[in-house]
């Protein structure tokens, strides 16, 4: 079923407003639009109160069943005293939903953004990743997806290739890498690996540094899948470089979770398939009058040229050695 191209047309100010009144809190008016792409997220002034981030749901993505698990999932991790920003609950619910718009009210955290390259700030936040990952170990998820070869890299080449986005000169191109990279990765998708709860999008945009504590926020993408998936994100730089970092978060990350070592077979085929879904990620929004003002370079020659070089370095970083680990 094709999705609304227009699917926040309806969510005007007094809309924002009267949905975060039906929550039984009175707005002072005082709206800003926050980044993000996929949702809609304002900060929303409060009488009497501090502000709230109230975050609308993008139409048609999720189901109520998959929100509500992501919820619970954050809240089962606040109450393990993991800083994460948690929905808030009005009569015992997250979930509100008025005027067509599923939407959650958050507490706003103030904080600056984590710093990668400092080896202090990666301990803490492998610290957390751990603690979290313990957390994320103990049930599945039965509602949210899993990191699959199909959804990520498979669906995300076949929609590219069944629309129109790809200039003629670049289809072959685009074809033959992307259906090389899957072959190649598809028999390290096939091993079975041990699956948990995620945050499923960790990187530094998704935390905050507030208290020397690094806050998680934005679990709108947690998922099952292996540990790595939420580390390799982390970890940048030459090899020697990705070592020296994997080795840091792994030194806090231990203490609370034992991480397999095999699992570093999966950081490059995981870069590939992000770099894969983006691009999908793009197009299916591109309908969406928000994604052609965010992003201008998409769908232009030049875009899908850089594109398919840089999914071609990757081809080639999958026939490296995988990392491995120093002394943690």
């Amino acid at each position: 079923m094709p999705q609304n191209p227009h699917p926040y047309e309806a969510l005007t100010p007094d809309v924002v407003i009267d949905c975060v009144e039906r929550s039984g809190l009175i707005s002072d008016a005082r709206i800003f639009p926050l980044n993000s792409y996929e949702n809609r997220v304002y900060q929303v002034g409060i009488e009497d109160n501090e502000p709230l981030i109230a975050k609308f749901y993008r139409p048609g993505r999720w189901s109520d069943a998959q929100i509500l698990e992501e919820h619970q999932f954050t809240l089962e991790l606040a109450a393990a005293e993991i800083p994460v920003v948690a929905p808030l609950q009005f009569d015992g619910h997250t979930l509100l939903e008025f005027a067509g718009f599923r939407f959650a009210l958050f507490p706003r955290r103030g904080g600056r953004q984590l710093e990668l390259d400092n080896f202090d700030h990666l301990v803490q936040v492998g610290t957390m990743l751990g603690r979290l990952h313990a957390t994320g170990s103990a049930t599945p998820f039965i509602h949210r997806p899993a990191l699959t070869l199909q959804h990520f890299a498979i669906d995300s080449r076949e929609f590219i290739l069944r629309g129109d986005f790809l200039p003629p000169e670049n289809r072959e191109a685009y074809a033959t890498v992307t259906g090389h990279i899957i072959e190649q990765v598809a028999p390290l998708f096939e091993r079975d690996w041990d699956l948990l709860r995620l945050h499923g999008d960790c990187h530094s945009g998704n935390f905050l540094w507030r208290d020397d504590i690094p806050w998680f926020v934005d679990l709108d993408d947690c998922l099952m899948g292996p540990a790595i998936q939420d580390i390799w994100m982390l970890i940048s730089g030459n090899r020697a470089e990705q070592t020296a970092y994997l080795d840091v978060v792994l030194e806090g990350y231990e203490t609370f979770y034992h991480f397999d070592p095999q699992q570093l077979q999966l950081v490059e085929p995981l870069r590939c398939l992000r770099q894969m879904h983006h691009a999908a990620w793009l197009a299916r929004r591109w309908r969406d009058p928000a994604f052609p003002q965010a992003f201008p370079w998409f769908n232009t020659p030049r875009y899908w040229a850089e594109h398919i070089l840089a999914l071609r370095e990757q081809q080639s970083a999958l026939l490296e050695p995988p990392l491995t680990l120093g002394a943690v």
